[in-house]
């Protein structure tokens, strides 16, 4: 058994420093805490085979990769995640936001033309934020740390509730900003709710 411990060990710190994360991002992911990841990275303890799966699913490997002592360069090669993945990633997060603010421009563009009437035409890039957060929170939940979800999410119910006042400007309804109270304090209980799940 001590054994085992030590190759698991091994293995989950070889895989989590492949990809450059710390413990507490690991954690994150896991919906554990950091100490619990400390522990088994000291083969203190091991993940019990439920936790084990999860681990193996993240960093793209298989449960029997994580009880196997020894690895081929291959196999070490393929899960490793260079500075050069991680620029593409960004790379693909921005433009994806960069056509987001492309269409907002060009939407900008099109009503300035054809009914220059509009007042308040910049407005277009208002409503462009909250759909702008949500491309940022799709990626993030694909390829960053799940606890920035909660930011992103509280700075969209705040977009969202900026953009549907600025619709509704002529009827002036700020009151309509006392929703986002409630709903803040939901977003802060819900990323305690994940954090402190879990057990060490």
């Amino acid at each position: 058994m001590g054994d085992l411990k030590q190759t698991i060990s091994k293995n989950i710190i070889d895989l989590r420093k492949s990809r450059q994360l710390t413990q507490a991002e690991l954690a994150a992911k896991l919906n554990y805490s950091d100490k619990a990841i400390s522990k088994w990275e000291r083969a203190e303890s091991i993940p019990d085979i439920v936790v084990l799966k999860e681990i193996a699913d993240i960093f793209g490997v298989s449960v029997d990769y994580l009880i196997t002592e020894e690895h081929s360069d291959e196999e070490i090669r393929a899960h490793e995640i260079t500075a050069q993945d991680k620029k593409n990633r960004l790379i693909v997060s921005l433009l994806a936001n960069a056509l987001v603010w492309l269409m907002a421009t060009i939407t900008f563009v099109y009503i300035g033309i054809y009914d220059n009437s509009i007042h308040r035409l910049w407005t277009v890039y208002l409503y462009a934020i909250p759909v702008s957060l949500i491309v940022m929170l799709i990626f993030n939940s694909i390829w960053g740390n799940k606890r920035r979800n909660f930011l992103i999410i509280s700075m969209l119910v705040w977009s969202v509730l900026l953009a549907l006042y600025m619709i509704l400007y002529k009827y002036n309804i700020w009151l309509v900003f006392v929703v986002g109270i409630p709903a803040q304090f939901i977003i802060f209980l819900w990323s305690k709710l994940k954090v402190n799940k879990n057990k060490a």
